[in-house]
């Protein structure tokens, strides 16, 4: 659910995965990765604060489906 939401998000503030990971200082393909695995709450952290979101939304709700 973690990475379906920070997809959306990316996709709602045309960015790119990659460009987000450069921007909050994640290693290339980090967040990918999170498809097979939890991130750690530091990591998921980074990506909370540069969408100005809390942790539990971004494993919460599916964003997806939001405006």
């Amino acid at each position: 659910m973690i990475l379906r939401n920070i997809l959306a998000l990316c996709k709602k503030h045309n960015i790119a995965i990659s460009k987000l990971e450069k921007e909050v200082g994640l290693g290339n393909g980090t967040i990918s990765s999170w498809a097979k695995r939890s991130p750690s709450v530091e990591n998921a952290n980074k990506v909370a604060k540069f969408f100005g979101v809390t942790i539990d939304s971004l494993q919460g709700e599916d964003l997806s489906t939001v405006g």
